[in-house]
């Protein structure tokens, strides 16, 4: 039995890939990568965060271990005067099913924390939690649209990005996950008429 996602507005900066994958199991939302401390020399990412950090916030859901605790600094600190929240996973030692060793500090990341208790974190920290319906756009319709594998696809693709307030220097495939993250199929369809072939 397949668990119904929770739907957040915020979107939700985690730590690494195998953080996103655990969450979009069971939350709905933008869930931004930090790649560990790539992030200190990603400005396309801080870029990103800062965008959600002035529009509908985010929420900071790194591991609870000091280079968790050390990439929280950093993001605070590149993101003065936005919308930010804090949710802290809890201290639980052990390791990760994918890995053959625990981690330094032998404490599980956002990866390895069940989800009610991640769900329960994001809770806390007031997390917007919505029923909006959102999603159903796949790289099909970016394809048919003109945002990806066309002639002019990149200047659309721009463009899209641009009426969003986001980053132009984003992939399609980044695109798409957060085009399905704030808006509807029909509010897509409407947007990509807007901009003209």
């Amino acid at each position: 039995m397949e668990r119904e996602k929770i739907h957040i507005e915020q979107a939700i900066i985690v730590e690494g890939k195998y953080d996103k994958i655990h969450l979009s199991q069971f939350v709905d939302a933008v869930i931004i990568v930090t790649n560990g401390f790539g992030i200190y020399k990603n400005e396309d990412t801080l870029s990103l965060i800062r965008h959600y950090a002035k529009t509908s916030g985010i929420i900071i859901l790194t591991d609870s271990d000091n280079a968790g605790n050390q990439i929280r600094g950093k993001i605070k600190g590149v993101v003065r005067g936005g919308k930010v929240l804090n949710a802290y996973v809890p201290e639980i030692f052990g390791k990760e099913k994918r890995k053959s060793v625990p981690s330094k500090e032998g404490k599980l990341g956002v990866e390895g924390i069940r989800p009610e208790l991640v769900i329960e974190a994001l809770e806390k920290c007031g997390a917007k939690l919505s029923h909006k319906k959102t999603g159903g756009v796949t790289m099909t319709d970016f394809l048919e649209d003109g945002f990806s594998g066309g002639k002019n696809s990149t200047l659309r693709r721009k463009e899209l990005l641009s009426k969003l307030g986001l980053p132009q220097s984003l992939s399609s495939k980044a695109t798409l996950e957060v085009v399905n993250s704030v808006m509807s199929f029909e509010e897509y369809k409407k947007l990509a008429e807007d901009i003209e072939k």
